[in-house]
């Protein structure tokens, strides 16, 4: 059975034109002529514009594609091969740059107002809205909510960025307490708690000792959280909530 150039364009989503040129210049030559010398297209012939507009979806130029297609040494399985690993580079990518617009969509909706250029100067490819879903459902009627996100609005990069550098201070230092034996009830540790509770009191909202205790708790029960804090260290989220639980008992008169 064979199919004019009408039919096969229809049904491959291109144009006549695009069928014509493929023919002129070798690419996809149609095994058969009519009477009246129009172009006929079998099974094999629509085989292979599969395999090139495969291969066009994917940014081939023409003259590479030839010569894929053309390649003696190759099989169609090789050429099935081939595809399913471009495919899956291919997903692999899209899947990235969709997080990305999804990440871009939930951080404008924070009022995290950077340039592209900026998010990568500051985050790199870190998600700084990693947790605003579950802060949402968790908090979103509080007033310490919505104070985070009051002042999420006003940050500037230099803003960002100091937060960023602080936490990775942070994190240094305490991987290094953690590698030194430290206990979580030691004093080391628990100054390094007081000063998780009052980077969050600084840069997001008033955390009262009862509130970071709740934190801590979270920061184990979570998988995300457990997994951004175990990051740094593991085991870090245990030893940081049984920290900041020793911290808010050395001090039961504030607040």
């Amino acid at each position: 059975m064979s199919y004019s150039v009408g039919q096969v364009a229809g049904f491959a989503g291109v144009t006549v034109r695009t069928l014509h040129h493929y023919d002129e210049i070798g690419l996809l030559v149609a095994g058969e002529r009519s009477h009246a010398g129009h172009r006929r297209y079998g099974d094999e012939d629509l085989d292979r514009l599969q395999q090139i507009l495969f291969y066009r979806e994917l940014g081939f130029p023409l003259d590479e594609v030839a010569a894929l297609l053309d390649d003696p040494d190759a099989d169609p399985r090789a050429h099935l091969r081939r595809q399913h690993e471009l495919l899956t580079a291919r997903i692999e990518k899209l899947q990235k740059m969709a997080a990305a617009v999804e990440h871009a969509m939930e951080a404008r909706s924070m009022g995290i107002n950077l340039t592209p250029e900026e998010r990568f100067e500051v985050f790199g490819d870190k998600d700084p809205e990693q947790y605003a879903e579950e802060a949402e459902q968790r908090w979103g009627g509080t007033e310490q909510y919505a104070e985070s996100q009051r002042r999420a609005a006003r940050y500037t990069k230099d803003d960002w960025q100091r937060i960023q550098d602080e936490v990775a201070s942070w994190g240094e230092r305490y991987d290094a307490l953690m590698a030194a034996g430290e206990p979580p009830a030691g004093e080391a540790a628990m100054d390094l708690a007081e000063e998780h509770r009052r980077h969050i009191c600084r840069w997001f909202y008033p955390c009262s000792y009862e509130m970071h205790g709740c934190l801590g708790e979270m920061y184990v029960s979570d998988e995300r959280f457990k997994a951004f804090y175990d990051a740094m260290r593991p085991g870090l989220a245990e030893h940081l909530r049984d920290a900041i639980t020793a911290n808010a008992a050395r001090r039961p008169e504030e607040s």
